[in-house]
Formats: structure tokens, sequence, C-alpha cells
């Protein structure tokens, strides 16, 4: 069936799973994958072990997963962290998706995860195709504000081009920015995973495989979310 949705927001089920209620438990289990991680277990059976433990969903499983990090990857990813007030004179190159949809589910009421690094992230998932809904646009001028009053001059936003549809998302953002201050320089690249963690500059992105092998990276996320939508609906994941 096509994508019809008009909103970035929760899922159905996401009042329940992610009630007061399931709080200790979904805590619990990220600090129990961490140590998991932390001592070489791999992903996949570790979080098997941690979700049947707690009976959680596949949803749950994946905030969990989304949220978790081993010591060394977050020891590793405190010291690269840098505040954005410090990327005013440096390159900024951003993880398209992975910033605008957070940004999205932000505005529309979805649950924002707050992981063991300090990281926010969405619980939407892009699966090679993106549909424009009605707070793309909101979402793009609220950063191109934000990076603005910063005093950020230029931003590279990198889009993966297999997604579909990344070529109006460029249109659109261009069409958004081309009133501002801040030059965007928004570019399709087959995949921006690697594109960004060779970055020579700061990358704003919460993806960790990019975390874990970029220079440095700036919480990006958190800082628009805190300063603009304070009152979204944010879970701390951590203990």
């Amino acid at each position: 069936m096509p994508d019809k949705r008009k909103h970035r927001g929760p899922h159905p089920e996401d009042g329940r799973l992610f009630a007061v209620s399931q709080r200790p438990s979904l805590r619990l289990a990220v600090e129990e994958y961490a140590w998991l991680l932390t001592r070489g277990y791999a992903e996949d059976s570790a979080l098997a072990l941690v979700g049947n433990r707690h009976s959680h969903t596949e949803r749950q499983r994946v905030a969990v997963r989304r949220s978790t990090c081993s010591d060394q990857s977050l020891h590793r990813r405190r010291q690269s962290e840098r505040p954005l007030v410090r990327c005013t004179e440096q390159p900024l190159g951003i993880d398209g998706y992975n910033l605008l949809i957070t940004i999205e589910c932000a505005l529309s009421g979805g649950v924002i995860l707050i992981g063991r690094d300090g990281n926010y992230r969405d619980l939407a998932s892009v699966h090679g195709t993106y549909r424009r809904v009605e707070e793309t646009r909101p979402a793009v001028e609220l950063i191109s504000e934000h990076l603005e009053e910063a005093g950020i001059r230029s931003v590279d936003w990198y889009l993966d081009r297999p997604v579909s549809n990344s070529g109006r998302l460029k249109a659109l953002m261009a069409e958004v920015v081309s009133v501002g201050r801040v030059r965007w320089n928004i570019e399709l690249v087959d995949s921006a995973d690697p594109v960004l963690a060779a970055y020579d500059g700061v990358v704003a992105t919460s993806d960790s495989w990019i975390l874990d092998r970029c220079t440095a990276w700036v919480n990006l996320a958190s800082d628009i979310i805190e300063a603009r939508l304070p009152y979204c609906w944010k879970m701390m994941m951590t203990l």
C-alpha cells in the first residue's frame, strides 16, 4: 500500500509502549544492553537476550538499540563532541535525513529518545522511501533559523540519492533557505554515511556508525529541540 501519512507522528501503540509504567524496564534494558556491548557481545544476540528478559515488543527493542552504545563508544563520543557555538569557523556537515526526520517527529508529537550518549533520536525509518509530510517545511525552516541565529555561515547537507524523493526534498530545501543568510550546499550522494564519517569538519548526526568514526560531531537535534521545541515528547532512556 502507498504511504499516505500526512504527519511524522507517533505510532498508535506508542502511548502504551512508552508510558511511564514502561520506563523502568526500558531504562534497565539500556543499561543491560550497554553492559553486554561493552564486553564484546554481538548486537543482535545481546538485544534478543535483553528484550526477551523484559518481554519487550519489537518497537521497544528498536528504542533500546537506538539509545544504547558501549562504554568504549560512549567515551569516544564524549571526547569528539563539540558545542554548536564552536562550529562557526569550521565546516559543518549535516546528515540530512537523520536530522530532518528527528525534527519532523518532534514537531508532530512523536517520541524523542534521549540516548546514553545524549543524542536525541526518533523511531521513524526511511527504508529507501522518503515522503514529505506537513512538518517537512516547518522543520527545514526551524533548522535554518536555528543555524542562522547560532552564527553558522554555511553548511554541507548530504541526502542519500537512492532514497526516493531526494531530488524533490533538495528542491524544497533550496527554496526555503534561499531567503536566509546561511549558505546551504545540498548534495545528493550514494551514501551519506561514509561521506560524513570522513568529513573534514564537524558532523551533525545521531547515527552511531558515523559517530564512532567521525573526527568531531555536534548534537544539533538536541540543540534545536531544547531551544525551540522544549515541550515535545521526550523520553530519557538511561537510569
